[in-house]
C-alpha cells in the first residue's frame, strides 16, 4: 500500500501543487478542502495521469468532522504518514483601510482602523490559521506514532517574520503557527515525527488574487510595493515551493532536520529597503 499524504486546504493554488508533487512521488494524497468540488478536480487530475488521489470535504475548526474524515481516509488509503496544514487565510474584517495611522483614524467609523477592528475578524483568522493547524494535527498525528519516517508540515508565512501593514490579525496568527511548529517538534521529537513549516513570501492565489491585480489585470499599488521589496522583483510560482517541499518531507534528505521554518520568498525576509 502507498504511504498516505493528507493535505488540508487541497483545492488552493499552492496546496493543490504540492498534492500533484507528492503523488509524482508514489504517495496516495488525500484531499482535504470545505470545497469538495476544488479538491475532487485536483484529485480527478492526479488519477487521470495515473497517480492515487482522493478528494473529503473537511472543515479544520471541526474536530468531529475531522475524525469522520480520518475513518474514510483510513478505510480507502490507510494511515497517514506526512501531514500538510495548508489550510489558512486572512479576513476583510480585520484588515485596515490604512497602512499606518492617519490623524482622525480613532473616531472615524466610516473606513476600517486599528480602533475598530472586528474582535470576530480577528478569532476567525486565528481559528482558521491555528487552530486549522492544530485540530488536524490532533487527529491525524496520531497514526503517525510507532512509525517511521512520518513529519508534519505547517504552512506560515512571511508575515510571521515581517508583520505587513493593514493585515494583523493574520501575521500574528502565523506567528504563532511558526510559534507551535517548533512547539510540535519538540513535543513529537522522541516519537520520531519530524515537524517544520514552510513560508512562502509572495504568490499569487484565489485569496489574494483581487488585492494583486485590478479589474484590468494591471498590479495594483499594493503589488509595487512587494516587487520593490522583493529582491528577485517578480512573484514566486507554486513549482518553485517543490524543492523545499520534497526536502522536509523526505526522512533520508531531512532526517535530522525538525523545528524550523523556511522562508521561500525571493529574498524579502533579507532586504533592509536599502
Amino acid at each position: 500500500m502507498s504511504h498516505v499524504v493528507v493535505i488540508t486546504g487541497a483545492g488552493g493554488v499552492l496546496c493543490s501543487a504540492f498534492a500533484k508533487t507528492m503523488a509524482s512521488q508514489g504517495y496516495a494524497v488525500a484531499l482535504l478542502d470545505l470545497n469538495r468540488d476544488a479538491a475532487q478536480a485536483v484529485a480527478d487530475e492526479i488519477n487521470a495521469s495515473g497517480g492515487k488521489a482522493a478528494a473529503y470535504k473537511a472543515n479544520v475548526l471541526d474536530k468531529e468532522n475531522l475524525e469522520a474524515v480520518h475513518e474514510q481516509v483510513l478505510k480507502e488509503l490507510g494511515k497517514c504518514r506526512i501531514l500538510i496544514n495548508g489550510a489558512g487565510g486572512n479576513s476583510p474584517k480585520c484588515t485596515t483601510t490604512h497602512e499606518v495611522f492617519e490623524a482622525g483614524d480613532d473616531t472615524r467609523a466610516d473606513i476600517a482602523t486599528f480602533f475598530n477592528l472586528d474582535k470576530s475578524g480577528f478569532n476567525f483568522v486565528f481559528d482558521l490559521n491555528l487552530m486549522g493547524t492544530l485540530l488536524p494535527t490532533q487527529v491525524f498525528a496520531k497514526d503517525m506514532l510507532g512509525e517511521e519516517g512520518c513529519s508534519i508540515l505547517n504552512i506560515s508565512s512571511m508575515n510571521a517574520f515581517r508583520p505587513l501593514t493593514k493585515i494583523p490579525a493574520y501575521s500574528a496568527a502565523k506567528a504563532a503557527v511558526s510559534n507551535f511548529t517548533q512547539w510540535l517538534a519538540v513535543h513529537f521529537a522522541k516519537q520520531g515525527i519530524r515537524v517544520n513549516a514552510m513560508a512562502p513570501g509572495f504568490f499569487v492565489t484565489n485569496q489574494n488574487r483581487a488585492l494583486l491585480f485590478d479589474e484590468n489585470g494591471d498590479p495594483t499599488p499594493r503589488t509595487k510595493k512587494i516587487l520593490r521589496a522583493t529582491p528577485m522583483g517578480r512573484f514566486g510560482e507554486p513549482e518553485e515551493l517543490t524543492g523545499t517541499l520534497l526536502w522536509l518531507t523526505d526522512s533520508k534528505a531531512s532526517g535530522f532536520v525538525t523545528g524550523i521554518v523556511v522562508p521561500v520568498d525571493g529574498g524579502f525576509s533579507a532586504y533592509s529597503g536599502v
